[in-house]
């Protein structure tokens, strides 16, 4: 991610305030493995005609998805271009990529409802719009890419549109779908594509990035928001901002005292959220990110009863999004989590 030199006209509920959105973005950190592989197969002649990219939230995986599509719209699947998958920025697809031009690539992601508020779903609407995208004419490269921003975010209806397009692929198409939680997809879909997984960053890639992108923070600062981040570069950002290291300190202390929640001081931190911008939005993202992690960090050592806890995060995932979908007030959300995470830790122990 790199500074905006200028603005962009174009709406974007996923850009980071101040910050390249991933279109525009050329630099891809700590993801070598991942890249060399995908590299591998285009610059063969004979990629998959689906990935799934696949990793926790901010840690590349749209930066990666749009590299593949710049690479692919620019040279086609041979070898002419960079071993990397570079395209130089000045490139006529890389600009047409940039500005969201490109003929050759269609996005697909959560829209707006009528009320101009983001969509809980990824609706089947959507996801019809590949049949008439690939059955278009290819453009002058004779590739077109899609990209499906996040494939889980998709309803039952849109699952089963995608599926029956990955039945019967189109040739000279790539269709990248990113997941946060692969596992909510059918295993249908899981199946019929080539699978790449991103990992997150350690703490000194992160800090590296925060003192190039965000240079007032100083050094105490980096190291605390490194830590907090999970190695993922998109919260990390988020996290420099405001009040972002405040309100992850309190959902890590959510979770530290699941067991016992204090029920007064979440109804006075829930009118503390009510009063800031994006508050319960960006708690509900340092939460579900620290319970993740914490997840993780379990099941390398005892993963006994973990799926009570795979389950809490689940069912917190889906009311925050409710919440912000149905506009709820914050002191019902944050009771219902702190319940959540005390019966989760009351059958399968502390975290």
């Amino acid at each position: 991610m790199a500074k905006r030199s200028k603005p962009v006209e174009i709406v974007e509920t996923d850009r980071l305030e101040g910050f390249a959105h991933p279109r525009e973005t050329h630099r891809l950190i700590g993801q070598d493995e991942a890249l060399a592989r995908a590299a591998r197969a285009i610059r063969s002649g004979k990629p998959p005609q689906a990935w799934l990219i696949t990793g926790p939230p901010g840690i590349g995986k749209a930066t990666f998805a749009y590299r593949i599509a710049r690479y692919l719209l620019a040279f086609g699947a041979t070898a002419e271009g960079p071993a990397d998958l570079s395209v130089p920025e000045n490139d006529a697809a890389s600009i047409q990529v940039a500005s969201a031009s490109h003929p050759g690539m269609l996005v697909l992601k959560r829209g707006l409802n009528d009320a101009g508020k983001l969509m809980t779903v990824l609706s089947v609407e959507e996801i019809r719009k590949l049949g008439g995208f690939f059955g278009m004419t290819s453009g002058a490269g004779g590739w077109r890419v899609a990209i499906v921003d996040t494939a889980d975010d998709m309803n039952d209806a849109a699952a089963n549109a995608l599926l029956k397009l990955l039945e019967e692929p189109p040739s000279r198409a790539m269709l990248l779908l990113i997941a946060n939680v692969p596992g909510r997809l059918l295993p249908t879909i899981r199946s019929r594509c080539q699978r790449i997984n991103l990992r997150p960053l350690d703490d000194s890639a992160v800090e590296a990035e925060l003192k190039a992108l965000v240079p007032e923070l100083d050094a105490k600062e980096r190291a605390s928001i490194a830590r907090l981040s999970g190695g993922s570069i998109g919260l990390a950002l988020q996290l420099a901002g405001g009040e972002g290291v405040s309100l992850a300190g309190e959902a890590d202390d959510l979770i530290e005292h699941a067991a016992v929640p204090d029920f007064p001081a979440l109804m006075s931190f829930a009118d503390k959220l009510n009063r800031m911008t994006d508050g319960l939005d960006n708690f509900g993202t340092f939460l579900s990110q620290a319970l993740m992690d914490r997840i993780r960090a379990r099941a390398t050592k005892n993963p006994a009863r973990l799926d009570r806890w795979i389950e809490a995060w689940e069912k917190l995932e889906r009311n925050f999004t409710r919440t912000a979908g149905l506009h709820l007030d914050p002191r019902q959300t944050l009771l219902s989590s702190a319940r959540t995470l005390s019966d989760a830790s009351q059958r399968a122990g502390t975290l």
